[in-house]
């Protein structure tokens, strides 16, 4: 063992750990490290703001299992980055953010940018820290990957004080960080076969995180052999092929109406993984609270979920990996009652997500899915952030395989392009695309210069419709005929793209689409296309000038 410094230390410990990939944005507090990451086999992304590099983090999170690192420094570079921890936060991903820190010796005086991170991360990190001596730096190290990716994963914060980091011992490193499986017990899958045997009417919804590609093929092998209808949680549709017989549809914005009776009419719920938070809840409408008239089934990798919100009838402290193993020990009774109801939850999916509405304006972005549903590659990577366009993504796109879907379910703007971007590092060889609308794509728009920096060919679909769309929906709904706040003036983003040394084009009709998206693709670079679409086509459900005119009609 030979002597190293604090900032040596840390590089060696997510070594150790087997860290993929550190996104960061360079600070002055953090010297040492940035040096020994010189030495190191880590790829180091460089991102032009730290927002982005903390969404990074997280959709490389979302795409392996494994934490998501993250390099900051200290006072506005934490706080920007913040806006991707809380992304960590909701959406139940294992992330490692380090902060630099003021010297040890400053503390307490408000120094340059110093901040007490424990405070400011308080409420949405799991653990939150500052390693105040260079020897610990292996122990904070093993402990936060354990502690991101425990239970339900999320972000953890360690501060970095700047003296620290230079400060030298001599210290072993631990073994790299193992998951932590929690497994179902014997009694508790007898209670379920049992359970699951005298439902009628049983409907399973799959979410959250801690899932892997053994553990979706279990479940479906399970689904098909009782026979159960299978519906996704928002933004996780990727747990499920949905073009399997057995899929019911995704239970998020604007679910399809039958899929919400029939959820509402089931005999027994099955919950795997998810919270069933806020929006797949349909704001906590969808089952009674804590109470369900419904059976509830909830397994949770975290104890502190069952019970929180609800009041499971047999609650599972499990994994989805391990209880996708275990349910394969599960037999169907000899008559299932509720035989043929996947079939028809099945069917009623394909005549919702298959209706091709028209919409205002020579742009019919229903044509596009279709061109997409027959030009992309079941591996496609499909990232979103927020508003009204993704819509379009998780109604009409099928998603077929685990690991080719990066959303937000905490529902933060700007996560589409550098969540492409970390899935395209993470997978150079398949497809990457990203769907922004005008106002999302400009939270992040700087990220394209890190795709075009690290030769991420990624495609991103410019939805501009010159407003903030969702905002403005609500807007008509609430205050017809009276929009504030909402409009926005663009640049040409195609043009824009260019400027990069990238590719761009526009799209004005449904017809351009196809020719402008076999050329981005042939580019070999990173590539927007600009995608002009009329403002009165705010939803596949309706105009402005309807949802407007409805709204008065009430008033």
């Amino acid at each position: 063992m030979d002597q190293k410094t604090g900032g040596e230390l840390l590089v060696d410990a997510l070594e150790r750990h087997g860290a993929d990939r550190v996104f960061c944005v360079p600070g002055e507090s953090y010297l040492a490290v940035l040096d020994a990451l010189h030495d190191a086999s880590i790829p180091v992304t460089v991102c032009r703001q730290e927002g982005g590099a903390a969404m990074m983090a997280d959709a490389h999170g979302k795409l392996t299992g494994k934490p998501g690192i993250c390099m900051v420094t200290r006072g506005p570079g934490a706080t920007n980055a913040s806006a991707g921890v809380h992304v960590a936060a909701q959406d139940s991903t294992p992330m490692i953010l380090f902060i630099g820190q003021i010297e040890r010796a400053m503390r307490e005086r408000e120094a340059f940018q110093e901040v007490d991170y424990r405070q400011m991360f308080g409420g949405i990190a799991k653990w939150v820290a500052e390693i105040d001596q260079a020897d610990r730096v292996p122990e904070f190290i093993s402990r936060a990957f354990h502690v991101a990716t425990s239970g339900r994963p999320g972000p953890v914060v360690l501060a970095l004080p700047e003296d620290m980091l230079v400060e030298t011992a001599t210290v072993a490193q631990p073994p790299a960080w193992q998951q932590v499986e929690t497994h179902p017990g014997l009694t508790q899958m007898a209670e379920l076969q049992k359970r699951l045997w005298a439902a009628e009417r049983p409907i399973a919804i799959l979410g959250g995180s801690r899932w892997s590609e053994d553990a979706v093929a279990a479940f479906t092998r399970f689904a098909e052999r009782f026979d159960l209808p299978v519906a996704c949680s928002f933004r996780r549709q990727m747990l499920f092929d949905n073009l399997h017989p057995n899929y019911a549809g995704d239970v998020g914005i604007g679910i399809s109406p039958k899929l919400l009776a029939r959820i509402k009419a089931s005999d027994l719920v099955l919950l795997v993984g998810g919270r069933l938070s806020e929006m797949p809840s349909q704001s906590y409408s969808l089952l009674e609270i804590p109470a369900s008239d419904q059976q509830l089934v909830h397994i949770h990798p975290d104890p502190e979920e069952l019970g929180r919100v609800y009041r499971a009838d047999l609650a599972i402290n499990a994994s989805p990996t391990a209880f996708c193993k275990a349910v394969e020990g599960l037999q169907p009774p000899v008559e299932i009652k509720g035989a043929g109801e996947a079939a028809r939850a099945h069917e009623d999916y394909l005549a919702w997500s298959g209706a091709r509405p028209e919409t205002p304006g020579p742009l019919q972005m229903a044509a596009v899915m279709d061109w997409l549903e027959a030009n992309l590659p079941e591996d496609t990577i499909c990232t979103n952030g927020a508003g009204n366009y993704a819509t379009w993504l998780h109604r009409f796109h099928r998603f077929r395989r685990y690991g080719t879907q990066a959303a937000p379910t905490s529902g933060s703007m700007g996560y589409g392009l550098p969540a492409a971007v970390a899935a395209k590092l993470a997978f150079p060889e398949r497809e990457v695309i990203c769907f922004a609308g005008d106002g999302c794509l400009q939270m992040t728009m700087q990220e394209f210069g890190t795709a075009c920096q690290e030769g991420a060919n990624i495609i991103v679909l410019a939805i501009d419709n010159g407003m903030y769309g969702t905002i403005r929906m609500h807007q008509e709904r609430t205050y017809p005929g009276r929009p504030s706040a909402t409009k926005l003036v663009n640049p040409d983003f195609a043009a824009l793209a260019r400027t990069y040394g990238a590719f761009g084009a526009t799209v004005e009709t449904a017809e351009d689409f196809g020719p402008a998206y076999a050329a981005a693709r042939a580019s070999g670079k990173p590539a927007i296309l600009h995608m002009k679409l009329d403002p009165e086509a705010i939803t596949p459900a309706a105009s402005l000038s309807q949802i407007r005119a409805a709204a008065q009609a009430k008033q």
